[in-house]
């Protein structure tokens, strides 16, 4: 794969490569985002494997009734009953994920109140409501990157198409994108997502559009300013007098130029993204309640000062995960800084 990049970008990759802490956090942090992926089959109050009477279930991927181990309700059976362990190992066994809680599992067995100190069945403890800290981290943790992730690509794609068509049309064009930017940047996005928080009930998907809303202007000065340097290049000019027409102008000459500052950009817009989206969570206008959410971990922090665990805990996984990504940015623009090629 490495011989098939072109010479420039095989320096590139040699410069991102040398970049020892660049490299390393890249590697560390996909590592960890890789991992969060099967968080089902990390932290989960439901087996992953169950043999019960010479058949074989998977309790992580499909819904069984207590009946079916033998038990009297036909609702579904709860793993963490004694009623229902004992059935199944009356006639098989059960293989349980490393953690035996899920995000929004409760431990009734607690030795204190919630929110308990860490011990052996809950390693990083409990919150307030007694949900184990280390499942609400690892879920948070994905969902922290997924939507950062998402968001960034979504904000990348709108803000690159903005910067190129003002750039490379000039005129009324950009002088009317400018304005509407100038604008639109200045309305108070958290008031907004606040009043409309109010209106509508916040998901996932809602407060990844309203973000989209706003975090496409990232990228159009630098798009922008690569647009208006490179319609006036020969080449450019000769494609022009050859008839290709503007947009196959615009992806084929101009954008990979473009793109360089753009990815360089990329692994920020993504830190912001994962910042904002914490923000609101700590405000308690982000994600809904109940949903594993780091910043909601650093809110109930700041409510139990008499629990430091989770306030160190939502520290030390924030610092980490933003830690790497400023790492892994400062490689890359290293790695594509045109005075360096």
């Amino acid at each position: 794969m490495f011989g098939t990049l072109t010479p420039i970008n095989q320096r590139r990759f040699q410069r991102f490569k040398a970049n020892r802490r660049g490299w390393w956090s890249l590697w560390i942090f996909t590592l960890l985002f890789f991992v969060s992926l099967f968080a089902e089959l990390i932290a989960n109050d439901k087996p992953l494997l169950i043999q019960f009477d010479g058949q074989y279930y998977y309790p992580v991927i499909a819904t069984y009734s207590e009946t079916e181990f033998g038990g009297d309700l036909p609702t579904e059976a709860d793993y963490r009953d004694e009623f229902v362990i004992d059935l199944i190992n009356e006639k098989g066994w059960m293989i349980y994920p490393p953690v035996r809680f899920s995000f929004d599992t409760i431990n009734y067995d607690l030795s204190t109140p919630a929110p308990s100190p860490p011990d052996e069945a809950n390693l990083l403890g409990t919150d307030d409501q007694g949900r184990d800290v280390l499942a609400r981290v690892i879920y948070g943790f994905r969902i922290s990157v997924l939507f950062g992730l998402v968001l960034t690509i979504f904000s990348s794609v709108v803000g690159v198409m903005a910067g190129a068509m003002q750039g490379y049309y000039g005129g009324k064009t950009d002088l009317f994108g400018q304005r509407f930017i100038e604008i639109w940047s200045s309305l108070p996005t958290l008031f907004l997502l606040i009043i409309l928080s109010s209106i509508v009930k916040p998901n996932f998907w809602w407060l990844l559009g309203i973000m989209l809303l706003f975090s496409w202007m990232t990228l159009v000065p630098v798009v922008r300013a690569e647009f208006l340097r490179g319609r006036n290049l020969e080449y450019v000019k000769a494609a022009k007098a050859l008839g290709l027409n503007d947009s196959g102008i615009m992806f084929k000459h101009i954008l990979p130029n473009a793109m360089v500052a753009t990815i360089t950009y990329m692994p920020f817009i993504l830190t912001g993204s994962i910042t904002t989206l914490t923000a609101l969570d700590f405000l308690g206008f982000g994600l809904p309640p109940g949903s594993p959410s780091l910043g909601e971990l650093v809110s109930q922090g700041k409510s139990n000062l008499q629990a430091p665990w989770l306030g160190i805990s939502a520290f030390c996984v924030l610092s980490i995960m933003l830690t790497l990504l400023v790492f892994i940015g400062e490689a890359f623009r290293d790695a594509f800084d045109p005075r360096a090629q």
